[in-house]
């Protein structure tokens, strides 16, 4: 699936949750909303994946753990928050690095419209 399309399928069903259930709930139900919206809609989608990450001898398994990945290319980051912040940015980018993948979104549930909290973070750098 085209990445563009995989983005809008997500974005509509963020719309149609939180047209539903609204602002200001924690960051897991907008989680298993999603999966649950993206799972009705034929999207391999995984949850909750383990990161590692290397510090010279250490190796720390579980070192991040990310929302969602949908069909293996598109890391989704949900937050539900008053502002995001510019690590939250970064966390993605981090994110998309250590996965190698290039593409992730980064949304706030807790905005009036759903638009306002949809952001596209990319990674280009060829890692």
């Amino acid at each position: 699936m085209e990445i563009n399309v995989l983005t809008g399928i997500v974005l509509d069903a963020c719309i149609k949750i939180h047209t539903t259930i609204g602002p200001g709930c924690f960051e897991k139900v907008y989680e298993e909303a999603l999966y649950y919206e993206l799972a009705t809609k034929n999207i391999f989608t995984e949850r909750q994946i383990l990161m590692p990450i290397s510090y010279e001898q250490l190796f720390i398994e579980d070192a991040y753990r990310i929302d969602l990945v949908a069909e293996k290319k598109l890391i989704i980051e949900i937050k539900s928050v008053e502002r995001l912040a510019p690590v939250h940015f970064k966390q993605v980018m981090t994110y998309l690095k250590l996965s190698g993948l290039k593409n992730g979104l980064l949304l706030n549930f807790n905005v009036e419209w759903m638009k306002d909290g949809f952001h596209r973070v990319f990674n280009n750098d060829g890692t």
